[in-house]
């Protein structure tokens, strides 16, 4: 089982499928680094040898932030983004949509499910007299 970046690649998928399970690695990338390893990147990943596993791995280090490092760089942007107060900080903080979307309606994924008008509030009936 090849292990790239902390990530178990699954045996059973080519590998431009497969490292696409690598956190900062989509499908474009995938194959620019098969190529760059010269690997074919239609290649299963239990057929892989091991020198090109290790072509692979030398060939992501060199690349760049994959994986712990992109996703701490990235919280680290949006906790200065919070810091700063800036517009797209305080949308992070309330947990509301950063991008512009409209909030009146939908928005549910960001906002969470809908809080209801408030349930058992009796109504006080008026006096007679």
């Amino acid at each position: 089982m090849a292990r790239i970046a902390g990530v178990d690649l699954p045996p059973q998928k080519r590998l431009w499928v497969g490292l696409t399970s690598i956190y900062g690695i989509g499908q474009v990338r995938a194959k620019d680094i098969s190529e760059k390893a010269n690997v074919d990147f239609t290649k299963k990943i239990r057929d892989l040898t091991e020198d090109e596993v290790n072509r692979i791995r030398t060939v992501i280090e060199q690349e760049g932030r994959v994986e712990g490092d992109l996703r701490k760089e990235i919280q680290m942007n949006i906790r200065r983004l919070i810091e700063v107060q800036a517009y797209r900080g305080i949308r992070h903080r309330r947990n509301l949509p950063v991008r512009g979307q409209r909030t009146h309606t939908n928005a549910r994924t960001r906002k969470g499910p809908r809080r209801g008008a408030v349930a058992g509030k009796k109504q006080i009936k008026g006096k007679k007299g």
